[in-house]
């Protein structure tokens, strides 16, 4: 007994000397934050752990789970795109919701609104067509055309630019909206002063899916 008590003393004097020995360690850097972006050679990019343009829906699947609402969601005006919607993803020490944009023709998605389980309205006047179960594995092979992230912390002007740098522009949206637009990362951080922020994720080749939408000349609602 007092051989066993002398060897667990012995070792907790040794593994103690150790520790403050030990030169002091950064904790890891966390993984898959916002800002954590990475440019690939052939204009694609890679970010949460997604390779824009190439990663699958599976792969968010996988990556994220559980599972997601899938839809065709069609804003008015608009042709209509597939979405896979998550409720909540952890990105480091960030949580949120996300949106994962597929790449797929538009006959194609035409053929599935056809065969859609339901459509219903959303809180807009947006149409949401639920997937068929016969379409879910083809959706799972689709290739990932955008992301869109919405943190349930709120970020602030200050914590948007020292994150993400200084933005190639600015661009207003009504009296509440900014856009900070990075083409060389494919994002843009919209800053909302009454609402949620909303980061966008696009290929950098792509990024003219962004910006485009935000020059357009727009409809007078009240012309004739």
């Amino acid at each position: 007994m007092k051989t066993a008590l002398a060897i667990l003393a012995a070792t907790t004097v040794l593994v103690l000397l150790l520790i403050l020995a030990a030169p002091d360690r950064p904790a890891p850097a966390a993984a898959d934050l916002p800002w954590q972006i990475e440019v690939q050679p052939d204009g694609t990019s890679r970010v949460f752990g997604l390779t824009l343009g190439r990663g699958t829906l599976a792969d968010a699947r996988a990556r994220f789970g559980p599972e997601p609402q899938v839809a065709i969601v069609t804003a008015p005006g608009e042709a209509g795109s597939l979405e896979a919607y998550f409720e909540t993803v952890s990105l480091g020490f960030f949580t949120g919701k996300m949106v994962v944009t597929l790449e797929v023709a538009q006959d194609a998605v035409e053929r599935m609104r056809t065969r859609a389980a339901k459509t219903e309205h959303m809180e807009s006047i947006t149409r949401k067509a639920t997937l068929a179960a016969a379409d879910r594995e083809f959706a799972d092979r689709a290739p990932i055309r955008a992301i869109a992230f919405v943190p349930s912390a709120h970020l602030e002007e200050a914590t948007i630019l020292e994150r993400f740098g200084q933005p190639a522009e600015r661009l207003r949206d009504g009296e509440h909206v900014e856009h900070f637009l990075y083409p060389a990362k494919g994002l843009d951080v919209i800053l909302d002063r009454k609402g949620k922020e909303v980061l966008q994720y696009v290929a950098p080749r792509d990024f003219a899916r962004l910006r485009e939408p935000l020059t357009a000349p727009r409809a007078n609602p009240d012309a004739p």
